[in-house]
């Protein structure tokens, strides 16, 4: 049963959403001049509040500074870019009129879909990036006749502008999640919009109140707080048209349907309680995908750090993270990258669990296979690195169908009997057995690429995720800003997985299907995401300043401290 609201708190927050209302239509006014000019503020602002802001994350999870990285990244650095390049292409619209890809950045595959290079997004791309690549893959019905009509937003096409009051709930286990989606709200849907925070992470709230300071005073954002029952209370109410949600698919469900029997009795036959436009990000169980090859030692040790970050980033509460290992049944090497992985995996620090319900999903999923490896120490609050050994891929299972959201992940293996076959059957694997569609991760040594380069070129084209990463944990999609972010098109509201709609789409791509990112299969210097980067936080920090600032002396402090891993 959901608590009630109190009727002093639902009297503030009518007076909130009838005057978020009563701007709805100013913001439409303004131009792009003026919208710029906010952009800037935000990215003045969110600079400001970095070190206050990593402070209080990492003392509500129980941390110390070495683990401000993972959140600077994942944090302001993520919000920064996304701000920067939805600036850069409001920019180039004032000038051109239109998103313009220069034709070498436009390509069309062999089935005629189209398809746009979106990293490197700069010069500066180039030098942080390099080797990695980023097309965004166009919903198929789109030509090359008419991509620009596909493009822009509202910006292009005013005539699909509405004024509209837009809710936005965000997740708990990352810091820009909310602030990305109410930038997407304002800046490519172009409604005004409140911000719900979730209560594991609403300590951020006098932050985003910080960064978004003119939009609030301009009365275009506002921000509430509370529970499950305050999400519920603003879903319903009649002066919101729309809503975003980043969370589980449980809590889209208990919006959309309603709690308890009734709830699932309604999600059974498709009658949501809510007649508005919903779109979400749900997370999933994310895939990494071992194509066989003849690895060197380095070669092992950096792949299976590769792996591991996937998995103890964050304490594993991310909607991205590796969940299932898909390994070749016949791959030589696979008893010792596993060894490797094991190795790394122990090498961690034990941190406490700090999301809500850790402890009860990672014992239901212990519970669930008898081969379960903890490559930590267990002990209250802490939920160590785990390993679910060799889960059968051929049967359903637990670790396929839900995501255990805490540091474990399955391995299963796939026969074929050779990489071309090995990799056909895994993306099967992926697509029919795995719950959600967010992202997967593929990692191929280049030799094999080069060996095998029509099946890699159908394995991607076949995966069904909104975000595929070659050689590159897929969650850089979610970092990038100029790549859209979301599920792959097509989940039903009642079978809704992974959600529904993209964000974090700073060059206003209005049809994407799915993003691949490519990377090389040895990056140099070490990712300063990487867990075992000895020097993650200074690089990150310098990292932010130069998103909030690009230039020479910024890349220079960027690169000064990436090297020192």
């Amino acid at each position: 049963m959901i608590a009630t609201v109190p009727a002093s708190q639902t009297a503030e927050l009518d007076r909130k959403l009838d005057s978020l209302r009563s701007h709805a239509a100013s913001w439409l006014s303004v131009g792009i001049q003026g919208r710029i000019s906010y952009l800037e503020a935000i990215r003045r602002r969110a600079l400001e509040v970095v070190p206050a802001m990593m402070a209080d994350t990492i003392e509500a999870k129980g941390v110390g500074l070495e683990y401000a990285g993972e959140d600077l990244i994942s944090g302001p650095i993520s919000f920064l870019r996304t701000a920067r390049f939805l600036q850069d292409t409001l920019q180039l619209i004032g000038r051109r009129g239109r998103v313009a890809f220069s034709e070498r950045h436009v390509g069309v595959r062999p089935s005629g879909q189209v398809t746009l290079q979106v990293l490197p997004a700069d010069r500066w791309d180039r030098v942080l990036y390099q080797g990695w690549k980023a097309d965004v893959w166009l919903d198929r019905s789109v030509t090359l006749a008419d991509l620009d009509s596909h493009l822009g937003s509202i910006y292009t096409k005013p005539d699909q502008a509405a004024a509209r009051v837009a809710l936005v709930l965000g997740a708990g286990n990352v810091a820009s999640i909310g602030p990305l989606d109410l930038l997407h709200m304002l800046f490519y849907e172009g409604h005004v919009a409140m911000l719900k925070l979730n209560p594991v992470n609403d300590y951020l709230g006098p932050h985003v109140e910080r960064v978004f300071g003119e939009l609030i005073e301009d009365g275009f954002v506002d921000m509430a707080y509370g529970g499950a029952e305050v999400g519920s209370y603003l879903s319903q109410h009649e002066q919101v048209d729309k809503i975003h949600i980043t969370g589980a698919s449980r809590t889209h469900d208990a919006i959309v349907f309603g709690a308890g029997e009734d709830g699932a009795a309604r999600r059974e036959a498709n009658r949501p309680l809510l007649d508005k436009p919903i779109t979400s990000e749900l997370g999933n169980v994310g895939p990494v995908v071992i194509v066989p090859g003849d690895w060197g030692s380095s070669d092992l040790r950096n792949q299976a750090e590769h792996v591991a970050t996937q998995i103890v980033q964050n304490a594993g509460f991310n909607c991205n993270a590796a969940k299932v290992i898909v390994l070749p049944a016949a791959w030589p090497q696979k008893v010792a990258f596993m060894d490797t992985l094991r190795h790394v995996l122990r090498e961690r620090p034990s941190r406490p669990s700090y999301y809500p319900g850790a402890e009860e999903r990672f014992e239901k999923f212990r519970a669930s296979h008898p081969n379960v490896e903890m490559l930590g120490e267990r002990r209250p609050g802490v939920v160590p690195p785990s390993l679910l050994v060799g889960v059968d891929s051929e049967f359903e299972h637990l670790s396929f169908e839900e995501e255990a959201f805490c540091q474990i992940a399955a391995t299963t293996e796939v026969g074929g009997a050779d990489p071309s076959a090995y990799l056909d059957r895994a993306v099967d694997f992926c697509n029919d057995s795995l719950y959600g569609t967010l992202n997967a991760t593929v990692i191929i040594d280049p030799s094999t690429r080069q060996a095998i380069a029509p099946a890699v070129d159908r394995a991607i084209s076949r995966l069904r995720y909104g975000t595929i990463g070659i050689n590159l944990w897929a969650a850089a999609g979610f970092v990038l800003g100029v790549t859209p972010w979301g599920a792959y098109p097509g989940h039903a509201l009642d079978d809704i997985q992974s959600g529904r709609g993209f964000v974090h789409n700073a060059r206003l791509i209005d049809r994407p299907l799915k993003t691949v990112i490519e990377a090389p299969f040895r990056i140099f210097p070490k990712p300063a995401w990487s867990v075992y980067h000895r020097n993650s936080t200074d690089t990150l920090t310098a990292l932010a300043a130069f998103e909030a600032e690009p230039g020479i002396r910024n890349l220079a402090a960027v690169v000064a401290n990436a090297v020192r891993y």
